[in-house]
């Protein structure tokens, strides 16, 4: 290989944990507009369009980062540039939260949505921090913190607008931003780039080489991509199901219900642990099933609210079970080139999520609930027809250390 890791400090449990809570806030920030937007549009004398606008925005500026931003971190000290990031996107939600109209808002969400992808340089930098036998529960823990940290968003950011206005989150959130950066930088240990003196233009050209010469990069990524799609065709469909009858649910009781996802991003955790452990392949095995039979139970979920949660609760274990896998494998591939795998996995994964979401409104649109389930479980007998391929794949492949194309 080109690139040389120097020795690898110890990441101590506090350092993780911090390392957790960051990935949450960074993650989590670009998801308080959602339940504001009717105080947004009051509040700042805008229309709804426009106000509804700031998520499409978030989740437009949050790509551009991953593709353009999250490489870096093979480019730079991973540190310095997850505080660095940390400190803009603090910046960007500052703004937010004292902005006097919509535009001024429109920028701060931009802003605060291109650098939240420090979340996607630390869980690479966590990855390189640990030990080879420890990656998987490393990995595991800090996207446990992310994961949480997007679904408590919503909730968060409805229960301080009770208290003190729309904008109210958005401050608290710049003010933790900068303390939780400010507290990585004490506790993490600098590291040193691995992509020797390459140009930011070689490094996104090596992009296209890391997709062509790792197979199993592109299988993961498809993976997790139709799995994070199945999952979002019940995120953009769930609120028509249960505001309507027989449900009958508020905004807040919908919010509750969303609720029951912690459980299985708490599970994060365990899916790393027993990727350290070997037992990857059987993981995401347990995930693509547990996937393809939860639309059976939120089938049963459309008359009853009991059988609904169980489904929300299976889906949501099912894809951090096969999520986790794929980042431990992939970041297995090339050691010295994580962030730039973590890119396009990433990346893909992002665009999945944003095909299920579309997919699901048509489907609801033109079958309602019974169009919903059977999209959600097509997609998951997809997911299971990548696993099997990638299997195929993983019994042929050579040593990744054999073929480092990090220095390309």
């Amino acid at each position: 290989m080109l690139g040389t890791m120097p020795a690898r400090p110890t990441l101590a449990s506090p350092a993780l944990l911090l390392m957790a809570v960051a990935t949450g806030l960074c993650a989590g920030g670009n998801y308080f507009n959602q339940p504001l937007l009717e105080s947004i549009t009051e509040a700042l004398g805008t229309t709804h369009s426009a106000a509804a606008s700031t998520v499409t925005i978030a989740q437009v500026s949050y790509a551009l980062g991953l593709m353009f931003l999250v490489p870096l971190g093979d480019m730079l000290p991973q540190r310095r540039l997850a505080v660095t990031l940390m400190f803009a996107a603090a910046a960007g939600q500052a703004i937010s939260g004292f902005a006097p109209n919509i535009g001024v808002l429109m920028a701060g969400t931009a802003i605060a949505g291109l650098f939240s992808v420090a979340a996607q340089v630390l869980v690479p930098f966590a990855a390189t921090l640990a030990a080879p036998e420890r990656r998987g529960r490393a990995v595991g823990t800090v996207m446990s913190g992310l994961l949480v940290g997007i679904l408590l968003a919503r909730s968060i950011a409805g229960i301080l607008a009770e208290f003190g206005g729309w904008s109210t989150v958005y401050r608290v959130s710049a003010g933790a931003m900068v303390i939780v950066a400010i507290a990585l930088w004490r506790v993490l240990p600098a590291s040193t780039p691995t992509a020797g003196q390459q140009s930011y233009g070689a490094i996104l050209r090596s992009l296209a080489t890391l997709v062509r010469t790792y197979p199993r990069l592109r299988t993961r990524g498809l993976l997790g991509a139709i799995s994070y799609a199945s999952v979002s065709v019940l995120f953009s469909t769930m609120a028509f199901l249960l505001s309507a009858p027989p449900h009958g649910l508020g905004e807040l009781e919908i919010g509750l219900v969303g609720l029951a996802g912690v459980a299985g991003a708490l599970a994060a955790n365990t899916a790393g642990r027993l990727a350290d452990r070997g037992y990857g392949p059987t993981t995401t095995a347990v995930g693509v099933v547990v996937l393809i039979a939860s639309w059976g139970a939120l089938a049963a979920g459309g008359s009853s609210l009991w059988w609904f949660v169980v489904g929300m609760l299976a889906i949501d274990l099912a894809l951090n079970a096969i999520h986790i896998t794929n980042q431990n494998i992939i970041y297995g591939l090339d050691p010295d080139a994580r962030s730039r795998l973590n890119s396009v996995y990433m990346t893909t994964y992002f665009v999945g999520a944003a095909s299920g979401s579309a997919l699901g409104a048509l489907a609801w649109t033109l079958a309602e609930w019974t169009g919903v389930c059977i999209l959600g479980a097509l997609l998951g007998g997809c997911a299971a027809v990548l696993w099997w391929i990638d299997l195929r794949l993983s019994r042929r492949e050579p040593s990744p250390t054999s073929r480092s194309v990090s220095g390309t």
